[in-house]
């Protein structure tokens, strides 16, 4: 094993370590970025790493071997998501009423539907144009769907031996005509 290849594994140890595990204590939730501290020693600021240095980290001290070409860090890349974790999280299924098209996405509990909403925009980048309706009721954007009275019933299908994909709660989209003319 190459030098190259031993220090990438030193690097890789501490985020393999907390795999599957709530890491936002990591981050500083306002920037979005490695949390920082003020190191005892040297008196600069260097990243907080509580595990250890990690990929993209630069090192605590000048070093020419570090080579700071690799691009967007990691936890910056919108293809990864780094947040709290959920209790709990449930697929719903989201419908187009004025095109029929319908998504599922995996929703956390703690959401609220305004999240949901920028989530979805993906989809649908007119999204926010839209009346978010469950059951013929308006949805609180600002509320989970549990407060909306969108119940979770997965346990229920659990204790039947029933398969929770076969029936999901849906929330329609209904398109408000605000394309007029003044």
């Amino acid at each position: 094993m190459g030098q190259v290849e031993m220090v990438r594994d030193v690097l890789l140890k501490p985020i393999v370590q907390a795999a599957g595990k709530d890491i936002s204590h990591w981050f500083d939730p306002k920037i979005k970025d490695i949390r920082t501290h003020v190191d005892p020693l040297t008196g600069c600021v260097i990243p907080y790493c509580p595990n250890g240095r990690f990929v993209h980290i630069p090192p605590p001290f000048p070093n020419s071997d570090w080579a700071n070409d690799f691009g967007r860090p990691w936890w910056k890349d919108d293809s990864y998501l780094v947040g709290i974790l959920s209790k709990k999280t449930r697929f719903i299924k989201i419908i187009n009423t004025l095109t029929s098209q319908e998504q599922v996405i995996e929703v956390c509990s703690e959401e609220i539907m305004t999240e949901i909403l920028d989530r979805y925009l993906k989809f649908n980048a007119h999204a926010a144009s839209y009346t978010w309706k469950y059951d013929g009721r308006n949805l609180d954007m600002q509320k989970t769907l549990q407060e909306n009275n969108i119940q979770d019933d997965d346990e229920d299908f659990y204790k039947l031996s029933m398969n929770d994909d076969t029936f999901l709660q849906s929330v329609q989209l209904y398109f408000n005509d605000d394309l007029t003319e003044s």
